[in-house]
């Protein structure tokens, strides 16, 4: 495609999603939907451009009111993921000059904010958690994430999938801390390849893998995904419970649930239940009562800790929406709880970094019901064998309570996790 049309749309695209009337990857999507005379370059091109435009906001915001031509034309010059040689020939003497003159600023030179990135609201926060540790994460932020996948353990084995990957010509590494994560080079198509086709991996962040490690659900037990989604850590909860036992998926979302019918009948998964519920005090929970034997309610959150991944959410959200967001975290975790049974655990989590959403939440719970013992959270993954535990673990008078997990420290996205017994 021609550099001036690719400029032209790549505008039209940036445009689209700066309006943050609905999530920035379904933006993208639909608008390839809409344009199908491009190709996967050209696709690549648009998608990375507008996710710079996302990270750099506030920098480009700052650089572009001394260009010409329109907002969505400067912002997508100044984002635009080709070489600058490409970018060049699209552009007009005066757009030239001014790009290089963009080009020259000096990080150093630079307020705070236009380093950052970020909104006010959220930068006070993360400093007061990080203190020296703001900066590293201010700079993982800014990078893509890197793609995770989980080698479903009921089918095959780590080693002989990465073997499988490599004759693909595709380099993966194990990641870390989960057993079961292998961390990709690059974007490959998945899609195409027989170990995707057969079930033997499923796209998911090696923090999310962690979350159902982390409940360690056993075989034959009865066991729920409160808030399941599309359902990644369902089906790993399924295969570390051998295919045996009875797992409900629970969402009050049908649509997200129809996402994981074909990861389902790929993951050769039979002991797995979907139920879509209107509210948490839906009456499928109430006749599952004291029933379950482990739940895990990994909530609906900011999705702070996805900003690799997600950075128009720091856009999308504010002070309200995560007010809003703990009054539903707090009643949704109270109510799953009901479903334990004595001597069941429960685990709450998040992709969130803000501590009103993780710790808050956590601490409210613990005092308001007496009958739950927090657990270690640090111990807990010693006895997985996780290597390297000690460092995923945060709070309480020890360090160890909870999992609390950063992209500039683990590579992972933002996660929070809680433990607790019941009595």
């Amino acid at each position: 495609m021609h550099p001036k049309a690719l400029l032209e749309a790549t505008a039209d695209l940036v445009g689209l999603v700066l309006k943050f009337d609905h999530p920035a990857d379904q933006v993208v999507s639909r608008f390839f939907r809409d344009h199908r005379e491009f190709g996967p370059r050209e696709r690549a091109t648009l998608a990375e451009t507008v996710y710079t435009v996302l990270r750099k906001k506030l920098l480009f915001d700052h650089l572009s009111p001394s260009g010409t031509g329109s907002k969505e034309r400067r912002m997508a010059i100044l984002g635009f993921y080709d070489p600058r040689d490409f970018l060049k020939s699209a552009l007009n003497d005066i757009e030239k000059r001014w790009l290089d003159n963009c080009d020259a600023v000096k990080q150093e030179d630079l307020l705070e904010r236009h380093r950052h990135n970020l909104p006010e609201w959220l930068v006070t926060p993360l400093k007061a958690q990080l203190g020296d540790g703001f900066w590293p994460l201010v700079e993982s932020l800014q990078q893509p994430a890197p793609l995770d996948l989980r080698v479903n353990a009921l089918t095959d084995k780590r080693a002989e999938v990465k073997a499988e990957l490599a004759k693909a010509a595709i380099k993966s590494e194990a990641t870390p801390f989960s057993p079961w994560g292998l961390r990709i080079d690059g974007k490959p198509a998945l899609t195409k390849l027989d170990a995707f086709a057969r079930g033997a991996v499923e796209v998911q962040d090696e923090g999310s893998q962690l979350l159902a490690l982390l409940l360690d659900a056993k075989r034959g037990e009865m066991v729920v995904d409160f808030c399941a989604g599309a359902g990644g850590k369902t089906l790993a909860i399924g295969a570390t419970m051998r295919n045996t036992g009875r797992l409900y998926a629970f969402d009050t979302s049908a649509h997200r649930l129809d996402a994981l019918k074909p990861r389902l009948a790929r993951s050769k998964l039979s002991n797995v239940h979907p139920a879509a519920i209107a509210h948490e005090r839906d009456d499928r929970i109430k006749r599952l009562a004291g029933k379950i034997d482990r739940v895990l309610v990994d909530a609906p959150c900011s999705g702070l800790g996805t900003l690799r991944r997600n950075p128009d959410l720091k856009w999308r959200q504010s002070p309200k929406s995560v007010e809003e967001l703990t009054v539903k975290q707090a009643a949704i975790l109270q109510s799953a709880a009901r479903l334990l049974k004595s001597g069941g655990r429960l685990i709450y989590a998040t992709c969130s970094v803000l501590p009103e959403e993780n710790e808050a939440i956590a601490e409210a719970f613990s005092a308001a019901n007496p009958d739950f013992v927090p657990q270690d959270a640090a111990e807990l993954l010693q006895g997985l064998k996780v290597e390297g535990f000690e460092k995923l673990c945060a709070g309480g008078p020890d360090g160890r309570r909870f999992l609390r997990l950063w992209p500039h420290r683990h590579a992972t996205d933002g996660f929070f996790a809680a433990v607790w017994n019941r009595k």
